[in-house]
């Protein structure tokens, strides 16, 4: 198996949603990511280099959902995985995506969804 890198609870803004009033506001989503990276790498050296930078992940994933106008939270983590897996290179993700306060009576809802093959690198 491979060795996991994690984000949890990185936040970003988006437009997001069905309704016409979700059209006309920014609503904060929450970002879980566990990203499949060989970690033997970068520790042997201790160089950045050499490992999976986790800030440039979350800057990027920033990004995108704050410039993202998605209607369905499932279509924004097809992206946010798709950008993963093709800039960064990871060959296997777990991200879950949630719109906290989207029901009433619920903390947060979403989607997680697992791309990739999740073997050794």
């Amino acid at each position: 198996m491979p060795d996991i890198v994690f984000l949890r609870g990185l936040r970003a803004e988006a437009v997001i949603g069905v309704h016409d009033w979700e059209r006309r506001i920014r609503q904060q989503l929450l970002i879980d990511l566990d990203l499949a990276a060989d970690v033997r790498r970068g520790a042997r050296q201790d160089r950045l280099a050499d490992a999976l930078d986790y800030d440039a992940v979350a800057r990027r994933v920033t990004a995108l959902v704050e410039g993202s106008h998605f209607q369905l939270i499932e279509s924004l983590a097809e992206a946010i995985a798709t950008v993963l897996r093709e800039e960064f290179g990871i060959a296997w993700l777990r991200l879950r995506l949630s719109k906290p306060g989207a029901v009433a009576n619920a903390d947060a809802v979403g989607v997680e969804i697992e791309r990739g093959e999740r073997s050794e690198q």
